[in-house]
């Protein structure tokens, strides 16, 4: 049995299923999905790209027929990896672009075999729809902010802690020059789904945690009301010996190649002098990630990374456990 679901109904349920299927073409599905979906594509790219052309060259009938084969050969092989590992019991969601014929192909197939099948109306369209308009209008949210320099453990200190907004993490990004070295980033629709289903977990009766960002964490753009919030929440800088501040900032360094390092190094040339410059490039050739980690962060982000706005309160973590203990504290007095 198929049936068709309104988006927010789905949404509604979202964690009771479990599968939901996004029928789009792999590529689609890379730029950004729902959570948790997996791309079970009723057409491949290329097969898109045809089907395509076919409908506005020859005519809808043959783009029809043409992508109708594409999409029984597809099921054949995702069937396979569908059954046995969701049996017809299991409650499976599905959506394409629009709600369109993808879907609604892929999921008759499905049905007619026993899989009970949510499509969603208006598919991946009225998803993002419904998530630019809760990102445009965010429940007022009492945030905690942690600010400080770069290697004092703020992010750390949020995976210790709960009710919390990571916004790096979702970007991917540190947040600097050297920020990327994870690998790339995801896209804007990607980072706001991320962001918005982060929002829709929270416990808007207790205070929640975030880092200080700028309003562009490498290439992608905190959206404006956040923003604003974070900069009007409970403001605490976290403070923490140098030696500490060394061996966090080390663990990024050593995930570094040569080429990247070098590369970084050239981007900060007009923010941090010729001699330091020079002898972070020999310290990390020589494998000296303390000695680069130390002139970086002295004579580079403490710098140009300078902290301006006065805190509501300041915590030295020199003891995370301590800390955590702190910031768990303040955010239950922040409750009452």
């Amino acid at each position: 049995m198929m049936q068709t679901l309104p988006i927010e109904t789905f949404l509604e349920s979202l964690d009771t299923y479990d599968l939901i299927i996004d029928a789009r073409s792999p590529h689609e599905y890379g730029e950004s999905h729902i959570p948790n979906a997996q791309n079970f594509y009723a057409l491949s790219d290329d097969e898109h790209a045809q089907v395509g052309t076919i409908y506005k060259q020859i005519s809808p009938f043959e783009a029809r027929v043409k992508g109708a084969s594409f999409v029984c050969l597809n099921a054949a092989r995702h069937i396979e990896n569908i059954y046995p590992s969701f049996t017809p019991n299991s409650k499976i969601a599905i959506y394409c672009a629009r709600g369109g014929m993808r879907s609604s192909s892929l999921g008759t197939i499905l049905s007619s075999i026993g899989y009970r099948i949510d499509r969603i109306t208006g598919g991946y369209k009225s998803y993002r729809t419904v998530i630019t308009h809760y990102l445009d209008h965010l429940p007022e949210t009492n945030f905690i902010t942690l600010a400080g320099y770069t290697g004092c453990g703020k992010s750390d200190l949020l995976h210790e802690l709960s009710n919390v907004i990571d916004l790096e993490a979702m970007a991917n990004h540190y947040g600097s020059v050297f920020g990327d070295v994870n690998g790339a980033q995801p896209t804007q629709k990607e980072f706001q789904n991320r962001l918005a289903h982060a929002f829709l977990g929270l416990d808007f009766a207790t205070s929640a945690f975030v880092e200080a960002e700028s309003k562009r964490i490498g290439k992608i753009i905190v959206p404006g009301g956040l923003h604003k919030q974070m900069e009007s929440g409970f403001r605490i800088e976290i403070t923490a010996p140098i030696e500490q501040r060394v061996t966090r900032i080390m663990r990024m360094y050593d995930q570094m190649d040569e080429s990247f390092f070098l590369a970084r190094m050239e981007r900060i040339s007009p923010y941090i002098s010729r001699d330091d410059k020079a002898s972070s490039i020999a310290a990390f050739l020589n494998g000296d990630l303390a000695r680069v980690s130390e002139i970086l962060l002295t004579q580079y982000y403490d710098k140009v990374y300078k902290i301006t706005v006065k805190p509501d309160m300041i915590l030295c973590n020199d003891d995370p456990a301590k800390t955590v203990e702190n910031l768990k504290d303040i955010q239950r007095e922040q409750q009452r």
